[in-house]
């Protein structure tokens, strides 16, 4: 048994929506949740460069003295999952491997759509995951830079969200998908609009639920569960504004609000 905290980070929010499904299914676990919400975001940035911020992060979790990081974020775990890896003393935990195996088991007609940052979807990544797993498969990826913002805004159902909507996913709907992997955790806000597009024919995964299954797996593997106790959770973030607050309650509750605290990473 293990009491110390489960380290979670992002590059912004979004890794609230794993982290709230983290709290959700080990409610006895400690959590350190770190987003850098002044570097936001990361998909438009370079291999070398999303590395280095995403070492900052994971040395801030490491020196509370985390038993496991998850990589809440689909950009890092695309490019530098395995930098991480090799600095990290504890376990490693990314989204995009959990993610690919869920999306291969839900699919019946053998095409899975893959939407994400430009990052991301320049990585191949899932496209790697995903024919490791059934070489059969065919994907559809596109990239949807503008879903970052308009998520982080709170703009879910505003009419330019649904026309952007409606443009990025123009080939996925051609393509006769079954299943869309949201391969952002920011794009669950965004689910209701996107699903309206697509119908009720296509599921829509993220990273959530699959990403926790596999945390559970590797504490049970490593005997690192807490017992029954009163958890601590923490929330930082590299800035602050009102609306970080504001999007923070949207994808974890009201709660969280007075609970974010700002930090420096320099």
């Amino acid at each position: 048994m293990n009491r110390s905290p489960i380290g979670i980070f992002d590059s912004g929010i979004g890794g609230l929506t794993v982290t709230k499904e983290i709290v959700r299914q080990l409610p006895y676990e400690s959590i350190i949740y770190l987003g850098d919400t002044a570097r936001v975001p990361y998909g438009t940035r370079s291999k070398e460069v999303v590395a280095s911020f995403a070492k900052d992060l994971a040395n801030f979790l490491l020196k509370r003295n985390v038993k496991a990081l998850v990589v809440a974020c689909n950009t890092i775990s695309s490019v530098a999952l395995e930098e991480i890896e090799k600095m990290s003393p504890v376990p490693v935990i990314g989204v995009v491997k959990p993610l690919a195996k869920k999306a291969v088991n839900q699919t019946r007609n053998k095409k899975i759509g893959v939407i994400g940052t430009n990052g991301t979807i320049n990585s191949g990544a899932y496209e790697k995951e995903i024919k490791n797993i059934d070489p059969e498969i065919e994907i559809i990826s596109v990239g949807c830079p503008l879903f970052v913002p308009l998520a982080e805004e709170g703009l879910y159902s505003h009419k330019a969200t649904k026309l952007i909507a409606e443009d990025y996913l123009h080939n996925i709907i051609l393509a006769g998908v079954d299943t869309l992997i949201l391969g952002c955790t920011h794009y669950p806000l965004l689910k209701d609009a996107i699903a309206q597009i697509l119908g009720s024919g296509v599921a829509l995964i993220d990273s959530a639920e699959p990403t926790t299954e596999e945390l559970k797996k590797i504490l049970a593997e490593n005997d690192l569960f807490a017992e029954k106790n009163v958890p601590t959770r923490e929330f930082f973030v590299t800035d602050a504004p009102e609306r970080v607050y504001q999007v923070a309650g949207r994808f974890f509750g009201s709660e969280i609000k007075d609970k974010i605290k700002k930090i420096s990473l320099t």
